[in-house]
């Protein structure tokens, strides 16, 4: 993908951290997959309102690498509902213009989930609209780690890396990440996108994930279209 012509336009990529499900769920004495279901009915809205955002491209963390270190019995809930969802929302995605991808490892992934990913993803793959990525077994780290393991005698260069990078995680490149969000309050990266990140805003809230609706999103894009980002450099005006 051309990272200038999403800037030229004003079309950002946006990252979130989707966190809170289980403490959302506990605290209604509900069970944790409970919140993981409520989490998902909060996908489908800030999926529905991000092209009229100007987001181009939003990425969001579904299961890190580390989240293998759950209970089982709750891991296999979380890649079951993973799987139906993805089953029943391809239609709807494709009808709306919307590409969808999953980045990260698969060697893990059941055998459903994996045929889940690639069906939704061979349905989608000609959406426009919105480039929708989902992480699942993710780890930024260890993309990095592949990626470098990957160039090839003579490459060298950040377009060159970043193209490695994305055969890491197995998607396309993506525009560097202009906003992460991150659900839930707690105030970390977690291991996603650290690459893509160096110069992204970060805006925390501390409404849980299955609480985040459109008008969240909203205000957060607004709040990052409020801010001066310098790359390193010095605001026009400034005496800084």
């Amino acid at each position: 993908m051309n990272q200038s012509a999403f800037k030229d336009s004003g079309e950002l990529h946006v990252a979130i951290i989707m966190d809170g499900n289980g403490r959302w769920a506990t605290a209604r004495g509900l069970p944790r997959t409970a919140g993981h279901a409520q989490g998902a009915v909060a996908v489908r809205q800030i999926v529905e309102a991000a092209p009229a955002l100007g987001i181009r491209t939003l990425s969001l963390y579904a299961f890190s690498s580390d989240n293998w270190r759950r209970p089982t019995a709750e891991v296999r809930a979380l890649l079951h509902l993973f799987a139906r969802h993805l089953r029943s929302e391809a239609p709807t995605l494709a009808a709306h213009d919307v590409r969808l991808s999953v980045i990260g490892a698969r060697h893990r992934l059941p055998p459903s989930l994996v045929a889940a990913i690639a069906g939704a993803e061979r349905r989608t793959a000609g959406g426009r609209a919105l480039d929708l990525r989902i992480a699942i077994d993710y780890s930024a780290r260890d993309a990095i780690v592949r990626a470098a393991a990957r160039l090839a005698p003579g490459e060298a260069g950040r377009v060159a890396f970043t193209r490695r990078l994305a055969e890491a995680y197995g998607a396309d490149g993506a525009p560097d990440v202009d906003l992460v969000v991150r659900t839930g309050g707690e105030r970390r990266l977690s291991d996603f996108l650290l690459w893509e990140c160096a110069y992204a805003e970060l805006y925390f809230t501390p409404r849980a994930w299955p609480d985040f609706d459109a008008g969240d999103l909203a205000a957060a894009v607004a709040d990052f279209r409020g801010r001066t980002r310098r790359f390193g450099g010095i605001a026009a005006g400034s005496p800084n």
